[in-house]
């Protein structure tokens, strides 16, 4: 049949790249499409900006720890039903109760978010602020506007070499698993995942690399939204509601009290560096 048909497997080799090349292409545009789907429905809802809790927290312990929020948001709080119900005062008054402390929380972080948009925040800061602890949750933004991993993990750790630069110690919640957002459709989601778990780990290496500590949200509190979606988001089915961002406060305090000097053990998914940043004075 070669013979008969000269060239025959060299037009079938080219047919089959053509067809390759053709579903890459296909597949390029069905993600496109679904990418651009996703991100005008997240958030929308809900709006673009979220509820303002800064305040002094537990104020009749007295003497002050200062906590700073930074990041997307999720560290603002977007989707909780109350100033009181975000992610910063709800952490605020945990660690007032577990260090008998009352808590100034201050938040910079702001809705929309990527890695990129640290420094600023950081920046618009009074210059003589100095935290005693910063929390710093970024990631998801960058995953769904393909930011290069290597670009998110510089500004990630110029981020928390400035916050150091103030006093402070950092904790890092690693990017969430995209993946729990039934919302977004197949294969977009398994690719999201996979790519924010990737961003995920060098998030972490990187924080532990700083002096910083790491708390996998995928691990601590990501079950949670999986087995409990309508009662773990919000309205629009991608940020936490105020019963997601109470777990989620719940989740990140044992690195935060570990950070402050308070405790010196934290559970599974909770990540200290070799080499820590200063207690809490």
């Amino acid at each position: 049949m070669s013979r008969s048909r000269p060239g025959g497997g060299a037009i079938v080799t080219a047919a089959g790249i053509a067809g390759a090349a053709g579903f890459v292409i296909g597949s390029r545009h069905l993600l496109s499409r679904q990418a651009a789907k996703a991100r005008a429905v997240i958030g929308k809802p809900l709006g673009e900006q979220a509820l303002q809790a800064d305040r002094v927290y537990k104020k009749r312990f007295g003497s002050e720890v200062d906590l700073l929020m930074l990041g997307d948001s999720i560290a603002a709080g977007l989707g909780a039903d109350l100033p009181s119900h975000t992610l910063g005062a709800r952490l605020a008054k945990y660690v007032a109760k577990a260090t008998e402390r009352s808590v100034r929380l201050r938040s910079v972080a702001v809705v929309g978010s990527e890695s990129s948009a640290l420094a600023g925040q950081i920046e618009s800061l009074p210059p003589s602020y100095r935290p005693d602890v910063a929390v710093v949750i970024v990631g998801g933004n960058d995953v769904t506007h393909r930011i290069p991993v290597a670009d998110s993990v510089r500004q990630l750790t110029e981020a928390i070499v400035a916050l150091a630069e103030r006093g402070a110690a950092v904790v890092v919640g690693t990017c969430p698993d995209l993946g729990m957002l039934r919302p977004v459709p197949q294969p977009l989601r398994a690719l999201g995942s996979r790519a924010s778990r990737q961003l995920a780990s060098a998030q972490q290496a990187a924080a532990l690399e700083q002096g910083a500590y790491a708390v996998s949200l995928s691990t601590v509190v990501g079950p949670f939204f999986i087995t409990n979606p309508d009662e773990m988001f919000s309205l629009d089915r991608f940020h936490p509601s105020s019963t997601g961002y109470k777990r989620t406060a719940k989740a990140i305090l044992p690195s935060v009290l570990v950070a402050l000097g308070v405790t010196e053990e934290s559970p599974l998914g909770h990540h200290a560096p070799v080499t820590p940043q200063r207690p809490i004075q």
